[in-house]
């Protein structure tokens, strides 16, 4: 078994959060390699996450992000299981960068997949149904390619399934996942609101040509 430095625990301590022991036991699995080692601790995560998914999770944060310039905000909830790691940094951390990704996602309407509404999917199945790309193929063929369709524009609406913006290589759930493993219980990310300056407003619009055109028709 390869022999593992201190350096190196805290070096993928730094890069994952995971726990000293965690690091030592993911570098000794793949003989020192760090980026392996991130990997392996991944992986490892994602599995310790599945099973806490089902535990309550009602503490958290409601919190908020003012993009720049004060023309986007956003308000998310994140859920946990105690008050004690609402108030921990990491989650903090994690509640903050998810409200920015919301901020910077502007197509993103939905937690997940199964927050979408009936009609949304129906709708969308229609739309792609009635594709000129469709005709002449078999049916078993036509249902494969709708889904497929389906299922990438609906995933494009979703939180969860968009890159993470700091790093492109994981996906929001996975980054979720992460802390789920780093911090040891339940976390959800449960509803958000997305604040556009001026949304809704119907703006008035002058033609500046067309009034000088009417001022002078008036004074002749």
């Amino acid at each position: 078994m390869a022999e593992i430095s201190a350096q190196s625990v805290r070096e993928l301590r730094d890069k994952t959060g995971a726990g000293m022991m965690d690091c030592k036991r993911a570098l000794q699995e793949t003989s020192g390699d760090i980026e392996q080692a991130v990997d392996h601790l991944r992986k490892k995560g994602l599995a310790s996450a599945a099973k806490k998914a089902g535990r309550v999770a009602a503490e958290g944060l409601v919190d908020s992000y003012i993009h720049t310039g004060g023309r986007i905000g956003v308000l998310v909830e994140v859920n946990c299981e105690t008050d004690f790691v609402a108030r921990n940094a990491a989650f903090k951390t994690l509640v903050q960068d998810i409200a920015k990704q919301v901020a910077a996602y502007s197509n993103v309407e939905y937690v997940q997949l199964s927050d979408i509404p009936a009609e949304i999917v129906e709708r969308e199945k229609a739309i792609a149904m009635g594709s000129d790309t469709l005709q002449g193929k078999p049916e078993a063929i036509k249902e494969k390619i709708v889904q497929g369709k389906v299922e990438k524009t609906l995933r494009d609406l979703c939180l969860l399934d968009q890159p993470f913006i700091r790093d492109q290589s994981i996906t929001v759930e996975e980054l979720v996942k992460q802390a789920v493993a780093q911090l040891g219980e339940n976390i959800q990310v449960r509803r958000f609101t997305r604040f556009i300056l001026g949304e809704g407003i119907e703006k008035q619009t002058t033609d500046f040509a067309e009034e000088v055109a009417a001022q002078m028709s008036g004074n002749k």
